[in-house]
């Protein structure tokens, strides 16, 4: 599976970036049916609560999976994303082994 990360309005930052293909890794593992997979990191305008933001998009057979966190922090914002995107894989997944 491909990862494709963009920072967006913000400096690249290579610890995330690698956090980012380890987890994006362990996910292809578990669902080898991922075809790839896009993932933004970008500052929100909310100047009030939590405002840094991680879209995954991912590419599997059928309509794309998207998952989205926002959070105080990237990391937080990162791991909350992939979680969501998992429970996505996993719903995908029960799909197509219930035919």
């Amino acid at each position: 599976m491909t990862t494709h990360i963009q920072f967006i309005g913000m400096g690249v930052s290579e610890s995330l970036s690698k956090r980012i293909v380890t987890k994006m890794e362990k996910l292809g593992k578990k669902y080898p049916w991922l075809i790839s997979a896009e993932v933004f990191i970008k500052e929100g305008n909310d100047s009030k609560g939590p405002n840094d933001i991680c879209e995954v998009k991912l590419s599997a057979p059928g309509p794309y999976l998207f998952a989205k966190a926002k959070e105080h922090n990237f990391d937080l914002a990162m791991s909350r994303a992939m979680k969501e995107a998992e429970v996505l894989c996993e719903k995908r997944k029960y799909k197509f082994t219930r035919h």
